[in-house]
């Protein structure tokens, strides 16, 4: 697995009261969640850059009100047969 670094400043992690540990868990998140959004990654591949199952990442993207249906038709099947 590869590793990307990212610095964020102390005051805003004092701003957002966050440990360095649970703000990279809810980027690694919101990246998912944007990409997943933006149709640049599959539900799939999108649950594995959160570190979470498909069906947690189903059930996360409502917190953020990205619809589950974006796909097309055809994209969900192929979804669905490669789950």
């Amino acid at each position: 697995m590869s590793s990307v670094q990212i610095e964020v400043p102390d005051e805003v992690l004092i701003s957002l009261k966050e440990t360095p540990e649970t703000i990279s868990r809810e980027l690694s998140i919101l990246a998912a969640v944007k990409l997943f959004e933006l149709g640049k990654l599959s539900s799939g591949r999108a649950a594995q850059l959160a570190q979470v199952s498909r069906v947690e990442f189903l059930n996360l993207i409502g917190r953020y009100q990205v619809s589950p249906f974006t796909l097309s038709p055809e994209e969900l099947a192929q979804d669905v047969s490669n789950a």
